[in-house]
């Protein structure tokens, strides 16, 4: 089969050839001389180039065109697609001012600003082609998650539900693990959205020479498998990412805000900034405080008490949702169960503490 590169040689011989006959002829009409002579010498000479340059001005050129196109990713000849188109609708709009200009400007500066604005427009956009599709990710997102909104207050048959809501999930709660089990139990509506930089994070404390830190990555791991196991929710990894920011609770910020969905979360210091940022948040500890069980003075309660207090004569019981309860004068009833009424009901940064006394039949 005849090889595309053998054609182009033999059309430019042909050409070249052809070129040469003209161009003998002109030279010796200039010399007044034969033109057969000069026009065979120039024919021969010209068919010889045409059959060894050619490729070099045509297949192959084209070839190492199509190899280069062909190494770079659909995002980024996207991007250089809309760079260019951008830059030669800016220089579109200038060639009718630069038209004006007394000559040669008038003739020259057109094509000039079409060479470099669709130059610069290809360049800007690929190199930060990532920044651009990100943003139009996000902003696809956002207007979906807003039209899941509007189909939910319509009263649509996911409107109870929340499907389509994504709900982000931050590297402390995935540690934390009890995201797996309030995920089991259906409490939480729509997508838990895990974005790639936590992942990484994750993957980061996993691999850390500290052994507490590694051990606590490798649970966020476990928990994280298990999430996408046996999760009542959807669980979805994604590559979105925000430029620009590197510290991975800003991105998670700065995510939230642009797809316009709350952060899961147990971390105290991203809860105030996301909070301070006009960003939802949902507190893994705020949600485990509300459901504990509630008890007011006067209660009574049957507790083990396992421990010493603090204080001389306290002893220490805990409930069955890890609430602490200091009961006076308990230290003489270790590892004994007894009946003791609720005095006061504190409220700490650390969770609900309760403390009792031991009542007069208290066993």
């Amino acid at each position: 089969m005849i090889g595309i590169e053998f054609v182009f040689r033999i059309i430019g011989m042909i050409v070249m050839a052809i070129v040469g006959v003209y161009f003998g002829q002109d030279l010796a009409a200039s010399m007044g001389t034969s033109p057969d002579l000069y026009a065979i010498i120039l024919a021969l000479l010209g068919a010889l180039i045409g059959l060894v340059l050619t490729p070099f001005v045509t297949t192959r050129p084209a070839r190492y065109l199509v190899n280069a196109l062909g190494k770079l990713s659909a995002q980024t000849l996207a991007a250089g697609l809309m760079g260019m188109v951008t830059g030669l609708l800016i220089a579109a709009l200038l060639a009718f001012p630069l038209s004006l200009l007394p000559r040669p400007f008038s003739q020259i500066l057109p094509f000039v600003g079409v060479i470099i604005l669709a130059y610069l427009g290809v360049s800007i956009f690929v190199m930060r082609q990532k920044e651009i599709f990100s943003l139009f990710v996000a902003r696809w997102q956002a207007r979906s998650s807003e039209e899941t909104g509007e189909q939910g207050e319509t009263g649509s048959p996911d409107s109870a539900s929340g499907v389509g809501r994504n709900v982000l999930l931050d590297t402390s709660v995935i540690i934390d693990g009890r995201i797996a089990d309030i995920a089991r139990t259906g409490f939480l509506s729509g997508t838990l959205l895990i974005p790639r930089f936590v992942l990484n994070e994750l993957q980061y404390i996993a691999d850390s020479p500290d052994a507490l830190r590694r051990q606590r990555g490798r649970r966020g791991m476990e928990v994280l498998s298990q999430l996408q196991k046996e999760s009542a929710v959807p669980v979805r990894i994604s590559d979105i990412d925000v430029e620009g920011v590197r510290e991975v609770d800003d991105k998670l910020v700065v995510l939230a805000r642009q797809l316009r969905c709350p952060i899961l979360t147990n971390d105290y210091n991203l809860n105030r900034v996301a909070e301070l940022q006009g960003v939802a948040v949902l507190n893994v500890n705020e949600l485990a405080n509300a459901v504990k069980s509630v008890f007011l003075p006067g209660e009574s309660i049957t507790v083990n008490i396992i421990q010493e207090g603090r204080e001389a004569g306290q002893g220490i019981a805990y409930l069955d949702d890890g609430t602490m309860v200091v009961v006076e004068d308990g230290r003489d009833r270790i590892n004994t169960r007894a009946n003791v009424g609720v005095t006061k009901v504190l409220q700490t940064a650390a969770g609900r503490m309760i403390f009792a006394r031991i009542e007069a039949n208290g066993g």
